[in-house]
């Protein structure tokens, strides 16, 4: 029943996150906190405010906090990609250029990246390589 509830606001789950992206764009956090917080007493069971949360506070420098929101907004809907995408990004100690997802059309995998894996020679030693590029022969 809870999930029928969400569907039923979906579109207005949808224009929150959008809102939020534009806010956050323009560092405008105290009125984005306040439509989130918002957001998350109307749709306490759904996953999008945490999510939001999530991003702002990584935008504001809160990695331990922001990193909460996004494993509350999982643990409330296991299925919602933008969550997962976001932990990946955040929790990831590589250095790269990180992308939020604030909805589902952002969750955008780069297959072209270059991809490491282990291989191991006679001795049992482990070494890290480059894999090739999907699209190389």
């Amino acid at each position: 029943m809870v999930k029928q509830d969400i569907n039923i606001h979906d579109d207005r789950l949808v224009k929150i996150c959008g809102d939020v992206k534009a806010l956050i764009s323009e560092k405008k956090f105290s009125e984005c906190d306040q439509l989130i917080k918002q957001a998350m007493s109307e749709f306490p069971h759904a996953p999008h405010p945490h999510n939001l949360m999530g991003i702002q506070l990584e935008k504001k420098g809160d990695h331990v906090m922001a990193m909460k929101h996004f494993r509350a907004a999982w643990a409330l809907d296991p299925t919602y990609l933008p969550a997962k995408f976001n932990m990946d990004q955040y929790a990831d100690f590589y250095e790269h250029e990180r992308v939020e997802a604030y909805m589902e059309e952002d969750c955008v995998v780069d297959t072209d990246k270059d991809l490491y894996k282990i291989e191991y020679n006679e001795d049992g030693i482990g070494h890290i390589v480059k894999r090739r590029k999907k699209n190389q022969a």
